[in-house]
């Protein structure tokens, strides 16, 4: 099962694409631009349509989702957590 998506393999999070993610799951997710999976194992639940980080990532990091730039990290955050607002911020102001 598929439970999470990203585009490029440089991709520092992936979309969660099913509900029920829950910590200490080992998820399987797709490389859409290669056509490959990769994996992860998830540290925390992660609701559906949120992000999971793929690698560990530090404060001041920049977060790739799809191949573009979508923020800033301003905490840490290893890999397999969480990733949203509370631990990411636009670079836009």
């Amino acid at each position: 099962m598929i439970h999470f998506v990203l585009h490029d393999p440089g991709d520092s999070v992936g979309v969660v694409v099913v509900e029920g993610v829950k910590a200490g799951m080992a998820l399987e997710g797709w490389i859409l631009d290669e056509d490959r999976g990769t994996g992860v194992a998830a540290l925390q639940d992660i609701p559906i349509g949120h992000k999971v980080a793929l690698v560990d990532l530090q404060p001041g990091d920049t977060v790739l989702k799809y191949g573009l730039d979508i923020g800033r990290v301003v905490a840490p955050i290893r890999a397999g957590e969480h990733a949203h607002v509370h631990n990411i911020k636009t670079k836009r102001w």
